[in-house]
């Protein structure tokens, strides 16, 4: 069983072959292989593999520094292979968010100060050298967890607006870099659905104003938000027609009118249900979203000294629950940073030039969404897939990242492992199926 996995292993990488070399796709089967057993560095790949002394070593550095491959491309064939296991009749729903990778070093591109919004609170910022990526990933269900799943698969390095002075670069922010890539995946959504959430740092009209009537955004709204209503739609006034409307109650005033009585439901945020407490209006956010009417939700909080949350969605036609929902679905972009960083080394690379450093980071998320998707077509239902027993942990449900890691591991064994040097000689050999899996919507024509 150990070598059919194996080598559905192998094949699922081959969703990548058409973007990169013959060589290049031999790499990177090492590469990838290498990081699952052991992350972190180029090196350290080679020995787990037991490729250390069987090739010339300089040449998988050359993968990341020289190779002419480009991130986005597998990104897309990732996103093809994650748009085949979605239901039609469902938007795609993507998550975009910030991270910062600690470095240090004089001669490491793109090293810069950044907030680290982990150990920073409202009152004190704690800043901390390394690089920062914007990062847009897919959210999904899995049939092993109850949790929302973030699949990563498009990267951009941020750069500081002083570096970039200094340096004489042009100077992009960071909402620039994610509208960059949700347009890029509306493009490949080819007029599908597509649902939009990100924190209040991205809710702004550089990241949504003229997205397509296709694309919607849920985001997080701040409490003194100036709202609008619709503008009338008969007017003697010359000139050209309104815009805005009247001004309506912000967010805050509106949770403490009196004569607005609070509404409760019942949601499930992030696998969990709860009672939430609520207002809701629809109105205009003109300085963020436009003249575009939106579903605006305002959540009593009952812990903590924040008193009020407001959420809101371009789609005024979401009820309440499906704005909580989705807004909470948030949060897997969250988990999936913690898993990357701690689990799959996406901060460890001791990579230097500018090349290797914009590609080692996207490779290492990209690996983490391969895993996930593997995993779920091919290993969660076999013995490979069974956690540890823990009698002292009896409440745990559903599978892990790191379930998932230890899974791979047991299959990729280097005891267990194919004649990698075999494999890499006969990659065309008509006895090895190394086409990408076939999907539900292939097997159905």
């Amino acid at each position: 069983m150990a070598g059919n996995l194996v080598l559905t292993f192998i094949r699922a990488l081959a969703i990548f072959r058409s973007a990169l070399t013959k060589p290049s796709f031999a790499n990177l089967i090492v590469l990838a292989t290498g990081w699952v057993l052991d992350p972190g560095a180029v090196t350290q790949a080679l020995v787990v593999t037991q490729m250390a002394g069987a090739t010339d070593y300089e040449k998988y550095h050359r993968f990341f520094s020289r190779g002419t491959w480009n991130p986005d491309d597998l990104g897309r064939r990732l996103f093809d292979w994650i748009m085949s296991t979605l239901p039609s009749d469902e938007p795609i729903r993507l998550a975009v968010d910030d991270t910062v990778a600690p470095k240090k070093g004089e001669h490491v591109f793109g090293v810069d100060a950044h907030i680290d919004a982990v150990r920073s609170t409202k009152k004190y910022k704690v800043f901390c050298l390394g690089h920062c990526w914007v990062v847009l990933a897919v959210l999904v269900k899995v049939p092993f967890s109850k949790h929302v799943w973030a699949l990563p698969i498009l990267f951009r390095l941020y750069r500081n607006k002083k570096t970039c002075a200094n340096k004489k670069l042009p100077y992009r922010k960071k909402t620039e870099l994610a509208r960059e890539m949700v347009d890029l995946v509306v493009g490949w959504a080819k007029g599908r659905a597509v649902e939009v959430t990100g924190d209040s740092a991205y809710c702004n009209s550089t990241v949504i104003h003229g997205l397509p009537d296709s694309v919607h955004f849920i985001g997080d709204m701040r409490p003194d938000a100036v709202l609008t209503a619709l503008p009338p739609q008969k007017t003697t006034r010359r000139g050209r027609p309104r815009k805005r409307g009247r001004r309506l109650a912000s967010p805050e005033k509106l949770a403490k009118d009196s004569r607005r009585p609070w509404q409760t439901c019942e949601v499930k945020l992030n696998g969990k249900p709860k009672t939430v407490q609520y207002k809701e209006c629809w109105a205009q956010w003109y300085r963020a979203c436009g003249t575009r009417l939106l579903h605006i939700v305002v959540v009593r909080v009952e812990t903590g000294s924040i008193g009020l949350r407001t959420f809101f969605a371009t789609d005024r036609h979401l009820t309440v629950e499906q704005i909580l929902e989705g807004y909470s679905g948030r949060w897997a972009i969250e988990v999936s940073f913690r898993n990357l960083k701690q689990l799959l080394g996406f901060a460890d690379s001791s990579a230097r030039k500018p090349e290797a450093v914009k590609r080692v980071a996207p490779f290492v998320g990209m690996t983490y969404t391969l895993l996930i998707l593997w995993f779920t077509e091919h290993v969660y239902q076999t013995p490979y897939a069974t956690p540890p027993f823990r009698p002292w942990y009896p409440h745990k449900s559903g599978l892990s990242f790191e379930d998932i890691l230890r899974a791979a591991r047991r299959v990729l064994n280097p005891q267990r492992f194919l004649d990698l040097p075999t494999l890499l000689d006969n990659l065309h050999n008509s006895n090895i199926d190394l086409e990408p899996p076939a999907t539900p919507r292939q097997e159905a024509a």
